[in-house]
């Protein structure tokens, strides 16, 4: 059992063989999935606690793997530019709170990470997927706009360069307003 979690969780961080067990993802233009998640602190939040300001929602995979332990540092890193461009951010995986909470520890993550732990929210958003018999958060983000419409959606994301992608387009998008 060990070594077959093993090559699942190796294949898991490399993208490899995943099978999607996805929803259509949602489109630009179209609202967003509601969602009401606990966050590292236990602390339940809402798309709409968000309304009338730009969310990035970005999905990853595994709390304290490699790719995703330096996307929620680069988000963690540009969050003073993307709040001051009006936007919130918040990272969701299929881990638990207690995981979470250890994962913003650690890296010390100011904004919140939701533990989607029975997959609704992911799957609402069409980046669930599974190998192996594990399911897992494709690595995907949604900037989401005031009204709690998806403005963009990034698929198959560089985890360094994420946040700086969001922050380019959040800039272009008001700068258009």
């Amino acid at each position: 059992m060990r070594r077959s979690f093993s090559l699942a969780t190796l294949a898991l961080c490399l993208g490899l063989a995943a099978t999607p067990v996805l929803a259509a993802l949602p489109q630009v233009g179209q609202p967003a999935p509601d969602f009401r998640l606990q966050d590292q602190n236990g602390h339940w939040q809402a798309l709409g606690d968000h309304h009338g300001r730009y969310l990035v929602v970005y999905f990853y995979p595994k709390d304290f793997t490699g790719g995703c332990t330096k996307e929620v540092c680069a988000f963690r890193d540009d969050l003073a530019k993307l709040r001051q461009a009006g936007a919130d951010v918040v990272g969701v995986s299929l881990d638990d709170v207690k995981s979470h909470g250890k994962f913003a520890q650690k890296y010390h993550v100011p904004f919140p990470l939701l533990a989607d732990s029975d997959r609704k929210v992911t799957e609402a958003y069409g980046v669930l997927n599974e190998h192996l018999g594990i399911h897992y958060a494709k690595r995907t983000t949604f900037l989401i706009d005031p009204q709690g419409k998806v403005a963009e959606v990034y698929e198959d994301v560089d985890p360094e360069k994420n946040s700086g992608q969001v922050l380019a387009d959040l800039t272009r998008i008001k700068a258009l307003q």
